[in-house]
C-alpha cells in the first residue's frame, strides 16, 4: 500500500474494522449473540447489522444506488437496525453484512474520492466519497470499541484480532492487578 493511494489506505482501514467487527462474533452462543450487556441493548450481533445497513446507506442512497435489499430500518422502531428478533438468524445478519460490504466496495472502487453524494438524513447533506469513506471508518471503528467492550463482558476476549492482542502480553493474575491498580488510584483520587 503507497502513501500515494489515499483511497487505498481508506479502503483498507474499513476492511480491517469491518473484520474486528466479525471476529468479535467469533466463538459464542446465539444467545452472547444477541444479549444486551449494557442499558442501552448495545449487542455484538446488532452491531454488525446495524453496520451493515449504513453502508448500504451512505454507500449506496448517498450516491443514488439502487440498493439490492433494503436495509432494517423502521419508522415504527428506529432502533430496529441495533438488535436481532428471534426470527433473524446468525448466518442471514452475516450475510446481509457481507453483501453490504460488497456493495459497497463496488462503489468505493468505482468512484473517485470526490465523487459528489448526498446524504438524505444530514442537514446540509451534500458530501464526497471520501467524507463518507473517513465516516464510515469512524463508525465501524466506534462500534468495534463498543463490541470490544461488550465481547470482554461476555468471555473476557480482548484485543484488535483473533491472531494476537494489540494490548500488552498478560495473565489473569496481571490483569487483575492492573484492574486493581486503578481502581485503588480512582478512589484515591476521589478521596481527595
Amino acid at each position: 500500500m503507497s502513501v500515494s493511494e489515499p483511497k487505498t489506505v481508506l479502503h483498507t482501514y474499513l476492511r480491517s474494522a469491518r473484520d474486528v467487527m466479525i471476529w468479535k462474533l467469533e466463538g459464542l452462543s446465539e444467545y452472547d449473540l444477541r444479549r444486551p450487556l449494557v442499558p442501552s441493548g448495545t449487542n455484538l450481533l446488532g452491531l454488525v447489522k446495524h453496520l451493515g445497513a449504513l453502508e448500504y446507506g451512505y454507500f449506496g442512497l448517498a450516491f443514488g444506488r439502487e440498493l439490492p435489499e433494503q436495509p432494517w430500518w423502521d419508522d415504527e422502531d428506529p432502533l430496529a437496525d441495533l438488535w436481532v428478533p428471534a426470527g433473524e438468524d446468525t448466518e442471514m445478519i452475516l450475510g446481509f453484512a457481507r453483501r453490504a460490504h460488497e456493495f459497497a466496495d463496488g462503489v468505493i472502487d468505482e468512484l473517485p474520492l470526490d465523487a459528489p453524494g448526498n446524504v438524505p438524513w444530514w442537514d446540509p447533506g451534500d458530501t464526497t466519497l471520501h467524507h463518507l469513506l473517513v465516516h464510515m471508518i469512524a463508525e465501524t471503528n466506534r462500534h468495534a470499541g463498543h463490541a470490544d467492550i461488550v465481547r470482554e463482558l461476555i468471555d473476557g476476549e480482548i484485543g484488535l484480532r483473533s491472531s494476537g492482542s494489540n494490548l500488552p502480553e498478560g495473565d489473569d493474575h496481571s490483569w487483575v492487578s492492573h484492574h486493581d491498580a486503578v481502581e485503588h488510584a480512582a478512589r484515591a483520587h476521589s478521596a481527595g
